[in-house]
């Protein structure tokens, strides 16, 4: 369809990026879009959209367990006391893209969020207060209106690397906020888009209208 939506054989819309490919279907239906209010979850995420900088989503989404696997779950208290060694073991892995500075990026940028962590903020509450705390309802209807960046997404970049990320430009930054449900940028004709609208932000705080 023009508009961006595409029917799929069960019969719903869904938003053209995923295709057809079940695995990328599956995240498009059950993870994008989903508000998500763990720490740690958040810094993963962050990361992995880093990393898909200059490539597809899915080819990152083929990987994530391999990414898993290799940067101890995502723990950044594991994976800021990484060294040299650690990196030159990154490298050689072929479970995960092997970017030297993108690797290196994820060590500072779990550093930055255990400073963030020990300050008490929350890594959670330092990225939802872009938003007040409530997914935004962007109510686009083709997929035109989507923007790879706004205003809000380049606040949060520029604050993102005064902390020590790396790797966080805007327009990643807009597709981590798409992914992680600070704004539902399903389109409104998508089977999701209702779905996601209906879920709260941290603490139970209630969407935008």
């Amino acid at each position: 369809m023009s508009t961006g939506l595409i029917l799929h054989p069960d019969g719903h819309p869904r938003c053209w990026w995923p295709g057809t490919d079940p695995l990328y279907v599956a995240y498009h239906d059950t993870e994008w879009g989903v508000p998500e209010h763990d720490d740690r979850a958040l810094y993963e995420k962050l990361i992995l959209d880093g990393f898909q900088a200059g490539l597809s989503w899915i080819t990152i989404l083929r990987r994530r367990d391999g990414f898993r696997s290799a940067f101890a779950g995502f723990e950044p208290e594991a994976i800021a006391r990484f060294g040299p060694a650690e990196v030159e073991a990154l490298m050689q892995d072929t479970g995960i893209i092997r970017n030297r500075a993108k690797i290196e990026a994820t060590i500072r940028s779990a550093r930055a969020w255990l400073a963030i962590q020990e300050r008490g903020t929350g890594f959670s509450a330092f990225l939802w207060d872009f938003v007040d705390g409530r997914p935004l309802q962007t109510k686009a209807e083709t997929r035109a209106e989507i923007p790879t960046e706004t205003e809000i997404s380049r606040k949060m970049s520029k604050a993102l690397k005064a902390e020590g990320f790396g790797f966080c430009g805007p327009t990643i930054v807009y597709a981590f906020m798409q992914a992680v449900g600070m704004l539902n940028d399903h389109l409104v004709g998508c089977c999701r888009h209702a779905p996601c609208a209906a879920l709260p932000g941290p603490g139970g705080l209630g969407v935008r209208t």
